[in-house]
């Protein structure tokens, strides 16, 4: 099984590096503040990064894009500060990858699906300590697609070449906290579980199509049981459609 997890607002909250690197970025390139901003939750850098410029009155943004999102990369290194000041790791999220970790003989390897850009990935992770159990060369990054959904196959593309295994649809499972990790995963015949640790609520998930929804990452044995699609040990935690549970 290998399962691939979303990172702002599902394993940590940045404490606002995404917007402070775009207005680094568009001041670089257009000598100016950008005029405003465009839903962040659950979208690739790509796709925001479309929109902002199209927002901005950038000619033919398409042509620009590529630059914009080799600049992120440029200037992760140098907001580790800000997140490690301002971020956290969400509670329970390094004790949920561990457990999922632990799990061997059932899932051969965990990694991200994300819309950050690889460099702003790795650099949030690395500062607030949730790197040591994710495989992150199998990870699919948000400046490779513009569509979330598309980046279900490019994981699992580089996740059979590192383990030799043809992981299966119904063999991936996306952890997220928006509607659109939800919709990805449906997309892409993958299965899926809402955490409701960010905007969107566990009806809302649920609403979505979630197979499993929790409130949060605090009990490592429900994230377990949810993965791997088992029962809870504690029915309470799991929440889905009308208040069944399991998948």
């Amino acid at each position: 099984m290998l399962v691939l997890w979303d990172i702002d607002h599902t394993l940590i909250d940045s404490g606002g590096a995404g917007v402070h690197v775009y207005q680094l970025v568009f001041r670089d390139l257009y000598r100016r503040d950008l005029p405003g901003l465009v839903p962040f939750a659950g979208r690739t850098e790509r796709a925001i990064a479309l929109d902002l410029l199209a927002l901005a009155g950038i000619p033919e943004p398409r042509q620009h894009v590529d630059e914009f999102l080799v600049r992120i990369g440029a200037h992760a290194p140098e907001l580790a500060g800000l997140v490690a000041a301002r971020g956290r790791a969400l509670p329970g999220a390094a004790a949920a990858l561990e457990a999922v970790a632990a799990q061997t003989t059932s899932i051969a390897a965990q990694s991200v699906l994300t819309g950050n850009v690889r460099a702003m990935a790795e650099m949030k992770l690395h500062t607030l300590g949730l790197t040591d159990h994710l495989d992150l060369d199998i990870g699919a990054y948000g400046d490779t697609a513009e569509c979330r959904a598309d980046l279900v196959q490019i994981a699992r593309s580089k996740a059979a070449n590192a383990y030799r295994h043809d992981f299966a649809a119904s063999e991936t499972v996306l952890v997220g906290d928006t509607p659109l990790d939800v919709a990805a995963a449906l997309s892409a015949g993958a299965r899926s579980l809402g955490v409701a640790t960010g905007a969107s609520t566990a009806a809302e998930l649920a609403a979505a199509g979630a197979d499993a929804v929790l409130p949060d990452l605090t009990d490592p044995s429900a994230i377990v049981a949810a993965i791997l699609g088992r029962p809870p040990l504690n029915p309470q935690l799991l929440w889905l459609g009308v208040g069944c549970c399991g998948f």
